[in-house]
């Protein structure tokens, strides 16, 4: 096998790697579906930390206790937790609440979910996916992913720069020479 056959098998691995994690990280938003990083524990077993979950919209009013949803903590925290109970307003008993736990954790959670505050609920989850795709969000892994795309991209280009194009055209170049002479 020749270094350039390698090369090409190599990029081809590279790119549909790539391109699985551009889908399983971005391409599942066209779907209606968000994807979330396990960050801590409370979840155990269920959801591990280092996931990544899928968390697909719902409507509030069909949530009910037993089943895990994914929520606005405050401003800048979401937590998927289990509904251990469902509140209703007193003066408004459309408006639902949410009191939530998690699993691993001994304790309910200080303040009810309000159900404008409802992402979804998780519908599958990937173990050790949401390590990548934390580090790739933020400096420097952002860098890193720039520059890995770079380099494959070159790597996928680089064969046929080198040879100067691809080896059927030098072939029928070299018996449109031999045609000529």
């Amino acid at each position: 096998m020749t270094a350039k056959k390698l090369l090409q098998i190599i990029s081809t691995i590279l790119v549909a790697l790539v391109v699985l994690l551009a889908v399983a990280l971005v391409g599942v938003r066209l779907a209606g579906i968000r994807t979330f990083t396990v960050l801590s524990g409370s979840m155990e077993p269920t959801y591990h930390v280092g996931s990544l979950i899928y968390v697909k919209k719902v409507d509030p009013t069909t949530i009910r206790p037993g089943q895990v949803i994914t929520f606005m903590l405050d401003e800048n925290t979401v937590a998927t937790h289990r509904v251990v109970e469902v509140v209703p307003d007193e003066d408004d008993p459309s408006t639902l609440r949410f009191r939530t736990k998690g699993d691993a954790n001994d304790a309910e959670d200080g303040s009810l979910v309000h159900y404008k505050n409802v992402i979804g609920t998780p519908v599958f989850t990937i173990p050790k996916l949401g390590y990548a795709a934390n580090y790739i969000q933020h400096p420097p892994g952002l860098y890193v992913a720039i520059s890995a795309g770079a380099v494959l991209l070159l790597l996928t280009f680089l064969p046929d720069l080198l040879s100067g194009g691809s080896g059927k055209e030098q072939g029928k170049r070299i018996r449109q020479d031999s045609q000529k002479a």
